[in-house]
């Protein structure tokens, strides 16, 4: 059965959901119960209860006598979630491509142009460029492929909010400018689809979904190292 919250607290936790996956919260960051208390004008109880939810999902780690503090993002597990994902879509967009209707293209195609307009505010107006909108965007292109092969619950897994591969995709929007490769990218598949040409897509979703990789390179280790849990053997998928 599922967990029923009031409505308020839903609010309060999608509130602190979101300030951690947009990184006002930082890995490693303390958010203590007082805070939250004074900060929501709740009891110790119920924020007791949020952070818990926020743990179940990987986003804090409640420590006796110290407080709740932010995650730091696996790398081991981002590189593991990129590999399934680039294994299932090629798959995907492969079946995709061989049964889609002309209806299915031009789904495709409106929501190209949503991408592109949102990725034109990056280049003339960065200040108010929306990163939410923008990841969010990218990920209903892909959905519609799902959804015309009929393969709608590994969509819905594959897209929900992972700790550690959701944060690192927001961090790499916002440092690694990986806009422009995700427009040339999903314009690319766009031609694919168009052209009813499967030969190029294993290696396009290589290339797309380990990009950001590729783009944040050496900042992984040495800018935001912090963000990070320790790595044995840092190693990065050649592509």
């Amino acid at each position: 059965m599922t967990a029923q919250y009031p409505a308020d607290h839903e609010q309060i936790y999608h509130t602190l959901e979101q300030e951690i996956l947009r990184f006002e919260h930082k890995p490693g960051d303390l958010i203590s119960e007082h805070y939250l208390c004074q900060r929501f004008s709740l009891s110790r109880t119920p924020v007791r209860s949020i952070l818990l939810r926020l743990q179940e999902n990987g986003l804090v780690q409640i420590v006796p006598r110290k407080g709740s503090i932010v995650t730091r993002l696996d790398y081991d597990i981002i590189n593991q979630f990129i590999y399934e994902r680039v294994a299932v879509e090629t798959m995907v967009l492969r079946d995709f491509i061989l049964s889609c209707s002309p209806m299915d293209a031009e789904r495709v195609r409106f929501v190209y142009s949503q991408l592109e307009a949102l990725g034109q505010t990056y280049f003339s107006d960065p200040g108010h460029f929306d990163v939410d909108r923008f990841r969010e965007t990218d990920l209903s292109m892909h959905e519609i492929w799902f959804r015309a092969t009929n393969k709608c619950f590994l969509w819905e897994r594959l897209s929900r909010t992972q700790a550690s591969y959701t944060r690192f995709c927001t961090l790499d929007i916002i440092e690694g400018s990986n806009v422009p490769d995700v427009l040339r990218d999903h314009l690319e598949m766009l031609q694919l689809i168009d052209a009813h040409d499967v030969s190029g897509i294993e290696p396009l979703m290589r290339r797309h979904l380990y990009g950001g990789i590729r783009r944040m390179g050496a900042l992984v280790f040495t800018k935001y190292a912090g963000y990070f849990e320790p790595m044995k053997t840092p190693s990065a998928e050649k592509n």
